[in-house]
C-alpha cells in the first residue's frame, strides 16, 4: 500500500488501484481506513491518497454486496458472463438503495418460482430484476416515456449487445415494463411474472409470510434494507419520475406523486372521455 500513495511514483489513478485493492479484500471499510492510517504515518497526506481511500469507503457497502453472492434454499446469483457484466453496470450507475433491492427482488422472484414449480431462466429473471429500476436513474430516464419502459430499454440494448436470442429480449423487456402493472404478470410467461413477485414482496411485503425467516434474513444481511427502507424507496421513486408527472397516468406511481407533491394533480380518466371531440 505504502507504492500506492507515493503520489509522484505511481503509474494508476487512485481510483484504479484502490478498485484493484478494494475488490480483493471485498470492499471493507477497513482498508479504507488502512489507507488513510498507512499516508498519515508516511507524512503522504496528498490528495491522490485521501481520494483513494474515499473510492473504498464509498464503494464499501455496493460492491461488497454485489461480489458476496449468497446461496439460500438453492438460489444463488448466476456465475455467467452476461450476470457479471448486468451486475457491474447496474452497480456503477444505480444508488446502493437501488441496487440492493434489485438484488433482493432476484431472490425472492426466484424462490418464489422454486416454490410455484415453474420453469425459468435464472440468468434472464436477473437481468430483469437488476434492470428493473434503471429508468429512475439520470442516465437510462427518457423525457417521456414511463420509468419502467425505460429499464425495459436498457435492458434490450444491454442484451443486444451480448448477441441473446430475441425472444429473451422480448420477455425481459416486458417483464421490466409491465411490473408496476398488476393483474396482468402472473398470466405470462414465468420471467415476467417471477419480476412481479420479487417487486412485490420487496417493496410491499406481500407473501411475505410465505418466505421462510431463514430466507428473508439471509437476503437482507447480504443486500440490506436501509434503516428506513420505505420511506427511502417512496423517495426513490418520486426522485426518478417528479421531471415527468403524466406517465404515471394509469399506474401506480401516481400515488408517489399524490404522497409527495400536493400540488399534483391526477389525470382522470372519465374527464378524459367527457372532454373529448366525441358528441354522444
Amino acid at each position: 500500500m505504502k507504492a500506492g500513495c507515493r503520489g509522484s511514483t505511481d503509474k494508476h489513478p487512485p481510483s484504479s488501484w484502490a478498485w484493484g485493492l478494494a475488490t480483493r479484500y471485498r470492499f471493507t471499510a477497513q482498508i479504507a481506513r488502512a489507507l488513510r492510517a498507512e499516508c498519515k504515518l508516511n507524512g503522504l497526506w496528498n490528495k491522490r491518497c485521501i481520494a483513494a481511500s474515499e473510492v473504498v469507503q464509498n464503494m464499501s457497502t455496493t460492491a461488497r454486496d454485489a461480489t458476496a453472492a449468497i446461496s439460500t434454499s438453492g438460489v444463488t446469483v448466476p456465475d455467467s458472463r452476461l450476470a457479471r457484466e448486468a451486475t457491474e453496470l447496474v452497480r456503477d450507475t444505480e444508488s446502493s438503495l437501488l441496487f440492493n433491492h434489485s438484488t433482493r427482488v432476484y431472490y425472492f422472484g426466484s424462490l418464489a418460482g422454486k416454490k410455484l414449480g415453474l420453469k425459468f431462466d435464472p440468468e434472464l429473471l436477473y437481468i430483469a430484476a437488476m434492470f428493473h429500476d434503471m429508468g429512475l436513474t439520470p442516465q437510462y430516464s427518457s423525457k417521456s416515456d414511463r420509468f419502467e419502459v425505460d429499464g425495459a430499454n436498457a435492458a434490450r440494448a444491454f442484451l443486444r449487445q451480448h448477441k441473446i436470442a430475441q425472444q429473451d429480449i422480448d420477455t425481459v423487456w416486458t417483464a421490466i415494463a409491465l411490473h408496476t402493472t398488476p393483474g396482468i404478470p402472473q398470466y405470462m410467461h414465468p420471467v415476467v411474472a417471477l419480476l412481479t413477485n420479487g417487486v412485490e414482496m420487496d417493496v410491499l411485503g406481500i407473501a411475505y409470510s410465505e418466505f421462510s425467516g431463514v430466507d428473508r434474513e439471509a437476503i437482507v444481511a447480504a443486500y440490506p434494507r436501509t434503516e428506513h427502507f420505505k420511506e427511502d424507496i417512496i423517495q426513490a421513486f418520486y426522485d426518478g419520475i417528479r421531471h415527468k408527472p403524466e406517465t404515471t397516468f394509469g399506474n401506480v406511481k401516481a400515488d408517489v406523486l399524490a404522497d409527495k407533491d400536493p400540488k399534483f394533480q391526477r389525470l382522470n380518466f372519465c374527464s378524459i372521455i367527457r372532454g373529448s371531440q366525441w358528441k354522444g
